[in-house]
């Protein structure tokens, strides 16, 4: 078979691959409350506010999702789409901005997933890989550096940000009235989390936001996690314990001597957890390694 055979195969190949990978995503619609629901595709959880007049929107998921979502919204309400929060800047949760950014949407995030998004947005530009129509639509239009509120006739919805947790750009978002909380990907229900150390997120940080959520929320709250099925307080609660558990004895191990390459081969520090927690994306020898990594950096 020639080269001028091999290529268009291949690559045949892997449109249809890719056709058949977005074709199987169903996006599920979870009710959390009369007014929030938890949409789960591919990607962050998303959350959906449908108000008096309007939808409140928190994060997208990928590009290539946003039609199935946006009919997944259309099965719900025929009400428009006014506001699009993004809990952190990460593609699976703002890759979609785009599709839903128009004229009659505005885009808000923290100071720093506008920075983040902006950087990494800058750099396909420059290689011509999207075009400035994109560019200028993926980036947040308001942006606030602690919290903001927003008003929808007797609901509030309170947003705000904690430090150098999942990145140094998170935020959660809680509907006061519906007593519904997304937390972004400040919490990975059922498993470890993936803490990203190259953009702020750091362990202790981590610990904190959960803290923080538990402080505001209540034994009836619905929690929308980044990833997972719908929580509540009472797991959250065996969470943070479970985060502060590991950090015990990771950092009991990084002041008794161990290398980075022991902590990760040493299955006792997390070997508790790992049957249930251990199973996702991050695995019981890398979430050992992001805390080696995250305790040692703190020393420098």
């Amino acid at each position: 078979m020639s080269i001028k055979t091999v290529l268009p195969t291949l690559f045949l190949g892997v449109i249809f691959n890719c056709y058949a990978q977005n074709n199987e995503v169903q996006i599920r619609v979870d009710s959390l409350s009369p007014q929030v629901y938890m949409l789960t595709g591919k990607g962050g959880n998303i959350g959906i506010y449908i108000g008096e007049t309007k939808v409140f929107m928190i994060d997208d998921q990928f590009d290539h999702l946003s039609a199935k979502i946006k009919k997944s919204i259309a099965s719900l309400t025929d009400k428009p789409i006014s506001t699009l929060f993004n809990t952190h800047m990460h593609g699976d949760h703002s890759g979609g901005n785009a599709n839903f950014n128009t004229k009659k949407v505005t885009l808000v995030a923290h100071d720093n997933v506008r920075k983040r998004i902006k950087k990494n947005q800058k750099e396909k530009l420059d290689k011509q890989e999207i075009p400035k129509e994109k560019y200028d639509k993926m980036l947040p239009e308001v942006t606030f550096s602690d919290n903001i509120t927003f008003f929808d006739g007797d609901e509030t919805i309170m947003a705000f940000h904690v430090h150098n947790a999942h990145t140094d750009g998170d935020s959660m978002v809680y509907f006061l009235k519906n007593n519904v909380l997304h937390m972004g990907d400040t919490y990975f229900s059922g498993r470890y989390p993936f803490i990203d150390l190259k953009s702020g997120g750091s362990i202790h940080g981590y610990i904190n936001a959960i803290k923080k959520a538990l402080l505001l929320i209540n034994d009836n709250t619905k929690i929308i996690p980044g990833h997972g099925r719908p929580s509540n307080k009472a797991e959250l609660q065996n969470y943070v314990l479970l985060l502060e558990d590991i950090l015990k004895k990771i950092q009991y191990a990084i002041n008794s001597g161990s290398s980075l390459e022991e902590v990760k081969a040493n299955t006792s520090l997390t070997q508790t957890y790992d049957a249930r927690y251990g199973n996702g994306f991050i695995s019981p020898e890398k979430i050992r390694e992001t805390y080696y990594k995250s305790l040692t950096q703190l020393k420098k």
